[in-house]
């Protein structure tokens, strides 16, 4: 497995599995794209190994070799893998944080024990490994304007648990078949919720009471997530604003549809999604211009 293999590899997991996020990101410069599309490849990579339904083999087997290759490839050894080699280039590259990749592989390996979480404190500290990181991950790529880097890693982390909660709504019904509630048992209790509820063919009113709860502390984040934007250089910009606007749709079509998460899985339509793409176009493509600029003389 070459680099530029590894690479597009990655890119294409991004473009089957992120559509939403695939979109936003050719809103980014060129050069960028590659390495957040290895960064979302890694994650769907780990995440297929604990989610996936045609998977037969040991997962935990499974993770834990690709825990030992993960630490070859950091270390610089080539690894027989089709994702590590550009994950681990975008990681060397950029300064990714290790500690940030090993709280994502915990999360991970909670997914093959942990099937329910008792508080919004517990999922969190789920949340802080399986999205939280992943928006820091991503930071440096993105660019923070000079001098703000410590000021836009909390909104990062806002905007990956704001996408993971949307994620958790939108998936309640594929999430039971995996044998998995996100949504806390403390929320199910007050709202008058049992497990099997949620496995129903279309949800009955305390179900959607319940979502509509964790609806309103998901815009909390987005809301949390939102100034960090700015921190951004403007070249960057665009994609988050479009990532923002696609993710949030995906709350307003649960919204439209009565809080039901259970008849039909939230999408937010075709059209919409390229009427977002295109209105933040123009925006990414003067931006990109101006970065391009050469500012000081070439010897």
């Amino acid at each position: 497995m070459t680099l530029t293999a590894s690479y597009e590899r990655c890119r294409m997991l991004n473009a089957k599995h992120g559509r939403s996020y695939y979109l936003a990101t050719l809103l980014l410069p060129a050069w960028k794209r590659r390495h957040v599309h290895a960064l979302y490849g890694f994650a769907r990579y780990a995440d297929e190994i604990v989610d996936s339904f045609d998977m037969t083999s040991d997962r935990g087997a499974a993770l834990e070799a690709l825990a030992g290759r993960l630490a070859a490839a950091l270390d610089g050894a080539p690894v027989d893998d089709p994702v590590l080699p550009a994950f681990a280039h975008t990681v060397r590259s950029f300064g990714v944080d290790p500690a940030d990749v090993m709280a994502f592989m915990e999360s991970m390996r909670a997914d093959l024990s942990v099937t329910r979480y008792a508080t919004y404190e517990d999922l969190l500290g789920y949340m802080e490994g399986s999205a939280a990181v992943i928006g820091t991950m991503m930071l440096p790529v993105l660019e923070a304007l000079p001098g703000a880097a410590a000021r836009a890693r909390e909104p990062a982390r806002q905007l990956g648990l704001a996408f993971q909660l949307t994620n958790f709504l939108r998936d309640v019904g594929e999430d039971l078949a995996r044998g998995r509630v996100y949504l806390p048992m403390e929320d199910l209790e007050k709202f008058g919720v049992e497990v099997d509820d949620l496995g129903a063919a279309s949800a009955g009113q305390a179900v959607r009471d319940l979502v509509a709860f964790e609806a309103g502390r998901a815009r909390d984040h987005y809301r949390q997530a939102l100034a960090g934007v700015d921190l951004l250089v403007p070249s960057s910009r665009p994609c988050i604003r479009a990532s923002y606007d696609l993710y949030g749709g995906i709350l307003d079509e649960i919204e439209g549809a009565g809080h039901d998460v259970l008849a039909a899985r939230a999408r937010v339509p075709r059209r919409r999604r390229l009427a977002i793409f295109a209105r933040h176009l123009a925006a990414a493509s003067a931006a990109g211009r101006d970065e391009r600029r050469v500012t000081v003389p070439v010897p």
